[in-house]
């Protein structure tokens, strides 16, 4: 059996930016273990598989151990293969995933993700968090991850996190942002818990990042930029109960997978 195979740096304009994920067009699911040992073989943050099923594509995601709810720059990079490798993508794209149905619009030279949002709620920190990311104190809220909240950009483009101290923490991941004088707000994203370190670009953590800083600035309309050593750059927008999380995309490779 022969598999095409995309990787695409989503949420960049330019090669080795914004964060990498491989993208495998099927026609029928192959079984989840198989789909699984892929995503191992790609060793990247996401690997994304989707089926057309009529005007909707089933769509699926897995990290190098898991499959995962929801994956924003996977997502991103899927309907970029729909619309610039496969023929007839129409307009506004349909996906059916473990989150519901979620649709990609073209806007321009942008593709604009439609997602649920989530409202961060205050918590307590769970015992070893802070420290695992060399904090003292810091405001903590969680939904999917938890969300560290910090007063200074320059403090979470230097934190080092334990990363074997961080794994075994209740959330999918940890998310830690600061407000930017250059965008914003800017953030990292460390997930161990999913075999992921640290994500260059996380369009999930968005879903609460984005309804966390508009409700903070005052403005529904966000830029943003996540990332340490690779990054990448999101517009959102707040719209009731949903963000539009917008990016760009760049083909970095195309090739063949042979099981």
């Amino acid at each position: 059996m022969q598999l095409d195979i995309y990787q695409v740096d989503a949420f960049s304009r330019h090669a080795f930016g914004g964060n990498p994920a491989a993208v495998c067009p099927l026609t029928e699911w192959l079984p989840s273990e198989q789909l699984q040992n892929i995503a191992a073989e790609n060793n990247l943050s996401e690997t994304a598989f989707f089926v057309p099923r009529g005007e909707v594509y089933e769509l699926r995601w897995f990290t190098p151990e898991v499959e995962v709810d929801l994956c924003g720059h996977a997502t991103l990079a899927a309907a970029w293969v729909l619309i610039h490798k496969l023929a007839d993508a129409p307009e506004v794209l349909r996906f059916a995933t473990r989150s519901g149905e979620l649709r990609v619009t073209r806007n321009g030279d942008e593709l604009a993700m439609d997602f649920p949002a989530k409202q961060p709620q205050p918590c307590e920190p769970p015992t070893g968090l802070l420290s695992a990311l060399g904090i003292e104190n810091a405001d903590v809220f969680a939904t999917d991850d938890y969300i560290v909240l910090l007063d200074d950009e320059a403090q979470v483009a230097a934190l080092t996190p334990d990363f074997a101290r961080l794994k075994g923490l209740p959330k999918r991941g940890v998310a830690v942002t600061a407000k930017s004088a250059r965008f914003d707000f800017i953030s990292r994203w460390f997930g161990p818990n999913v075999g992921v370190n640290e994500d260059p670009v996380t369009g999930s953590a968005h879903t609460s990042l984005a309804p966390f800083w508009a409700e903070r600035l005052g403005k529904q309309q966000l830029t943003a930029e996540q990332g340490g050593l690779r990054r990448g750059q999101l517009r959102c927008a707040l719209q009731g109960d949903r963000v539009i999380i917008s990016g760009h995309a760049v083909l970095y490779l195309q090739g063949t997978i042979y099981l």
